[in-house]
């Protein structure tokens, strides 16, 4: 479907989560993957969504030499848990904390996408609620011994072992967990194709 629209376009993701490239994939979206180094830090003022936006918008400065055909698409997702906004986890220990931090309460997993071309900059937010039931800290010690969750946000992944396990409730968007909320990409890109 989208192969049509977007038919004289270069989609470039930047971004080297196999979670976001194999949804690209998966939508059918022809693209190339162009990961440039950025220093993912936010002004302290920022909260929830504004954190996503600002980090996203930041990686596509990275590109500043983009050409009149090419649609680059920049995201970044966080975890925040009662007003704290939590990105990976450093260690084991920071992801057992973190894991711990979320047991028996509900958090949002916000998700930004940037899209940026020649001409202009739009960037887009997905909040999704996300309810676990109390963990043990015997389940929490055990997913991260044994799936290691060090480039996921909040320290876990909903399609692993503890979102099987742990998760009791979802309100809205279920792979803007996973990292990308398909369908503001799939409406965005068509947009752009379109104009």
């Amino acid at each position: 479907m989208l192969k049509n629209y977007l038919k004289n376009k270069e989609i470039i993701l930047a971004s080297g989560s196999p979670r976001r490239q194999k949804f690209f994939k998966e939508m059918e979206i022809p693209f190339t993957v162009d990961v440039r180094p950025v220093k993912e830090v936010f002004p302290d003022h920022l909260e929830n969504e504004e954190i996503t936006d600002f980090l996203a918008e930041l990686k596509a400065e990275a590109f500043g030499d983009l050409k009149p055909n090419q649609i680059l698409v920049t995201s970044d997702t966080i975890v925040c848990n009662e007003g704290v906004a939590m990105g990976k986890p450093a260690d084991a220990e920071e992801a057992v904390t973190m894991l711990t931090s979320l047991s028996g309460k509900e958090h949002q997993v916000i998700t930004s996408v940037c899209f940026t071309t020649a001409e202009k900059q739009e960037t887009l937010s997905c909040i999704t609620k996300v309810r676990f039931k109390t963990l043990t800290s015997e389940e929490i010690e055990y997913y991260v011994r044994q799936y290691k969750p060090f480039d996921k946000a909040g320290g876990y992944a909903i399609q692993e072992w503890i979102g099987l396990i742990g998760i009791t409730n979802i309100e809205g968007s279920y792979v803007n967990v996973v990292g990308l909320p398909t369908h503001l990409v799939y409406q965005k890109l068509k947009e752009i194709g379109n104009s």
